[in-house]
């Protein structure tokens, strides 16, 4: 994808130009208008955040998160199109940073340039790095896309810059309108008689993804006879013939998502390997995300592990390090390896419920000051005022510990933090013990 530049300024926007017949059905029902775009109400809708920029006339740089197949760069041209703004698109896949400063100093001459970047998260650090000062000073207005969470994959500073929208996975009852607008608008389709008896195989393979719903359904009318009458019937039956699939139950863009993530979570908490592998295997013959179901077992680490092993938040961050530079098929060795290290490691969930206690009593309480000895003197005037004046240097004390409070006066003696029923963690409670005596109960 090349910027939509002509060779001496920035122009004002023009859609790409049509694709031709022979081009497959999703990109012939591409839309065109913004009022024919399907799907994202929450966005697009009356009382939608798109909606409400679109009325003012202006855009925040933004990135658009979601699948594939649910409209990211569709929209991205519409609401260029719709403010009539300089347009220019670039593919991460195949653009430099040569490309993005030349996109740049271009649209320089015509500030508001809306630069669209496809699958953003592609992008190094160096690229993004040298988006950063024209997006601050908006000399453009960028629209990123990316199947991938911004959180991991975009760098902070960037981040910070734009505003994240989630794009769902198109539901049935959008699913359905897109299939009967095709059958009935398209050229080519709208010349066949199709009857469409069954429709629950084509939603269930696309997954929520436009795209493949489309083109499954072009193959499907086009490679299946017609009746003695000229009509071609589908059926759940031959769009499995079809596609040489069978209906996969597990669905990651609905309910069994959800489902099947936290059966997969219990039954590691629950140290049951076997029950484990099961749901993992589920996940992976449905085309989930490896590095979602590796972030799961990240959090899992901490969370139902914690310091009862160590070790398993170690194993968990190499599998999803391990995940985002193989990815498939072989990832799957590595997460059969960690579920099962994980399934059958000691657990603890005293990190978690510790965090959890200590983030209610500022929730309910407020903060408390900090007591004098632990606080910073960088000034004259606060050394006076004895900003750490008492404090102890604890490696100046027997064994690196010096006995002093450390927690707000109001707090003295609470203990948020209660060692697991494990040997490592029975072990940390005696050291514990030995430097705080009765102080917190351990």
């Amino acid at each position: 994808m090349s910027p939509l530049f002509p060779d001496d300024e920035p122009a004002a926007f023009a859609p790409p130009p049509g694709p031709g017949p022979d081009a497959p059905l999703a990109e012939r029902r591409r839309p065109h208008r913004l009022a024919d775009y399907a799907g994202q109400p929450h966005l697009l809708g009356p009382q939608g955040v798109l909606t409400r920029y679109l009325a003012a006339g202006r855009l925040p740089s933004l990135l658009l998160w979601g699948p594939p197949g649910v409209g990211k760069t569709t929209l991205a041209l519409l609401l260029a199109s719709e403010l009539k703004q300089p347009f220019a698109a670039l593919s991460a896949i195949n653009a430099g940073v040569k490309d993005v400063r030349e996109v740049i100093e271009r649209a320089k001459r015509q500030r508001g340039t809306v630069l669209f970047i496809d699958e953003i998260h592609r992008f190094s650090k160096a690229q993004q790095d040298a988006l950063l000062g024209a997006v601050e000073n908006g000399t453009i207005t960028l629209i990123g896309a990316t199947t991938e969470n911004p959180s991991f994959e975009v760098i902070p500073a960037l981040l910070s810059r734009c505003q994240v929208y989630v794009l769902e996975p198109l539901g049935p009852d959008t699913l359905r309108d897109i299939i009967a607008k095709a059958l009935a608008e398209d050229p080519a389709l709208s010349q066949i008689k199709v009857k469409l008896k069954e429709d629950h195989a084509l939603l269930a393979l696309s997954g929520g993804d436009a795209r493949k719903l489309l083109n499954l359904l072009e193959i499907v009318v086009q490679s299946t006879p017609p009746d003695k009458k000229g009509v071609v019937t589908v059926t759940d039956a031959v769009v499995q013939q079809v596609a040489q699939r069978p209906l996969a139950r597990y669905d990651k863009g609905g309910e069994m998502h959800y489902d099947v993530i936290s059966a997969f979570i219990k039954s590691i908490r629950g140290s049951d390997p076997n029950a484990a592998l099961y749901y993992l295997a589920v996940m992976l013959e449905g085309g989930e995300d490896v590095k979602f179901i590796a972030r799961r077992m990240l959090i899992l680490a901490s969370e139902d592990i914690g310091n009862a092993n160590p070790n398993a938040l170690l194993l968990a961050t190499s599998c999803f390090q391990a995940c985002t530079v193989i990815g498939l098929p072989e990832s799957d060795l590595i997460l059969s390896q960690t579920v099962i290290y994980l399934a059958t490691s000691e657990k603890s969930n005293a990190a978690y419920t510790a965090i959890r206690a200590a983030q209610a009593e500022v929730r309910a309480r407020g903060v408390h000051p900090v007591p004098v000895p632990l606080r910073n003197a960088p000034t004259r005037l606060l050394k006076q005022l004895g900003y750490g004046k008492e404090y102890e240097y604890s490696h100046n004390g027997a064994g690196n510990f010096a006995a002093q409070e450390f927690l707000p006066d109001a707090l003295r003696g609470t203990a948020y933090y209660e060692p697991g029923q494990n040997a490592a963690e029975q072990r940390i409670r005696e050291k514990l013990r030995g430097w705080w005596g009765e102080k917190y109960g351990y």
